[in-house]
């Protein structure tokens, strides 16, 4: 189950539907420094059996990193602008692809992804409704945003901070907007993702936090 496709806006993508194939409402899925993974397809479908149609683009054009100094170097040849676009083009098609074209898309992003989903949702302020974020941070305005937010991060994590965490959630409330954080004892970076620093007992609780959140923020406010 799923489709990659690519169009000139959004690039190349994987794009999958629930069961049955009719459209469910969107979610994005923007994925960490390790490419677009068979792991990524596979947390995609998790997602799209809980009633949702899911796009994951490929950020990295193509590059799967197998290490943390490949890695660093292929984001370091992206170029900022370029993935802000994609991040936005994605985001419109999903919408048109999901079962509302004029409704509102939910992101779950990891590390690099999760701090691209915190700041699609202060751009695209009237399109995303929730945002989950996989161990990402960002400093910016939120006070346009209209999202409801929840993070996962570890509290052994050493990229992102404790202080990194709190002041993204400070930025986020100054902004009026609802968080739910939570830490995970013992998690490093990447916890959430197999083959990685995986904890699967943490990785399955975040996933059970994440599904509860999306029947919240897609079942409570699709539209615009």
């Amino acid at each position: 189950m799923g489709n990659v496709f690519s169009t000139e806006s959004a690039g190349e993508a994987f794009l999958v539907d629930p069961p049955g194939g009719s459209s469910g409402p969107g979610v994005l899925v923007l994925h960490s420094w390790w490419g677009l993974t068979d792991d990524v397809r596979d947390y995609c479908r998790t997602i799209a059996a809980e009633g949702y149609t899911v796009l994951a683009p490929d950020l990295l054009a193509g590059a799967t990193p197998q290490s943390d100094l490949e890695a660093a170097a292929v984001l370091a040849e992206q170029a900022p602008d370029d993935l802000a676009g994609l991040v936005m083009s994605s985001a419109h098609t999903l919408r048109a692809c999901s079962l509302d074209p004029n409704g509102r898309i939910a992101v779950i992003g990891f590390a690099m992804g999760g701090s691209m989903g915190l700041w699609l949702s202060a751009r695209l302020t009237t399109v995303v409704a929730g945002v989950v974020t996989y161990y990402g941070a960002q400093s910016i305005d939120f006070d346009d945003s209209t999202a409801r937010y929840l993070g996962h991060f570890g509290d052994a994590d050493e990229i992102v901070s404790e202080e990194d965490r709190v002041t993204t959630e400070a930025f986020i409330r100054l902004g009026g907007q609802d968080t739910e954080w939570h830490t995970y004892e013992g998690c490093d970076h990447f916890f959430a993702e197999p083959g990685r620093r995986h904890d699967a007992e943490a990785a399955e609780l975040a996933m059970t936090r994440t599904t509860a959140f999306l029947a919240e923020v897609l079942g409570e406010d699709s539209t615009d």
